[in-house]
């Protein structure tokens, strides 16, 4: 299961299964809180969700690389990336959870 993969249905199955939403509500729930954090990302704020952790954007500067092969210098073009931190709470529980296996 170390290769599994969450995906939207897998959540919206999970809200149908526990909160008892139809199938089409719970998968229309996902989007609309994707959407909301994807908007507020888009806008610059920060998200944070607590006991997890907090999704931001960051601003990278231009600066200078090099081709590998070559060895030659090439310029990196600004660009914005997005950064997720975890919380110590999904820390801990992530140790938590590798020292039992």
């Amino acid at each position: 299961m170390a290769n599994a993969t969450v995906t939207r249905m897998d959540l919206a199955d999970a809200i149908y299964q526990e909160v008892g939403l139809s199938r089409s509500e719970s998968a229309d729930l996902v989007d609309m809180v994707l959407d909301e954090v994807m908007a507020a990302l888009a806008q610059g704020e920060t998200v944070k969700i607590s006991s997890f952790g907090s999704f931001s954007v960051r601003a990278k500067k231009q600066r200078i690389g090099r081709n590998p092969k070559t060895g030659e210098e090439v310029p990196i073009l600004p660009r914005k990336v997005l950064v997720f931190k975890a919380s110590h709470v999904l820390k801990d529980y992530l140790v938590g959870k590798s020292k039992a296996k």
